[in-house]
């Protein structure tokens, strides 16, 4: 089942604009080893539960992945050749606002090149470009 919202305020939203890089969000916090993205997008809750399974089938339940995105954007369709008018269509499919720099996935518990195979495969469910990032250390300067 896909990511959604139990319940918001407002069913439908307007689009807005997907500028700039991310203001938070932006370091891994959790894990040892994150994925982060390098484009805007909307990710769509069907990609996250994707990746999540590519996931789980590669490391076989060994490690622990955190998900750092929330779909909470409603995305409104209307049925292809449809007359002007008639307002707004429904809700199609839930997305998470992505923007440059922001942390995707984390691992724990797996070695890097394991970490390193995940991300690669889950980078090819996502409509984005990403790349794998490791945990700073405040003890290492």
């Amino acid at each position: 089942m896909a990511l959604m919202p139990k319940r918001v305020k407002y069913r439908k939203q307007m689009r807005g604009s997907n500028k700039g890089v991310a203001a938070k969000g932006h370091y891994v916090a959790y894990g040892d080893y994150g994925m982060q993205s390098l484009e805007n997008a909307w990710i769509s809750g069907r990609q996250i539960e994707s990746c999540r399974l590519t996931c789980a089938h590669f490391t076989g339940g060994e490690g622990k992945l955190f998900i750092r995105i929330f779909p909470h954007k409603p995305v409104t369709a209307t049925a292809a050749e449809t007359r002007m008018g008639k307002g707004k269509g429904e809700v199609d499919y839930w997305a998470a606002v992505v923007k440059p720099g922001t942390i995707l996935f984390e691992l724990k518990g797996v070695s890097e090149e394991i970490a390193r195979e995940v991300f690669r495969r889950q980078a090819h469910k996502l409509p984005i470009r990403v790349r794998m990032v490791k945990r700073y250390n405040d003890e290492t300067i």
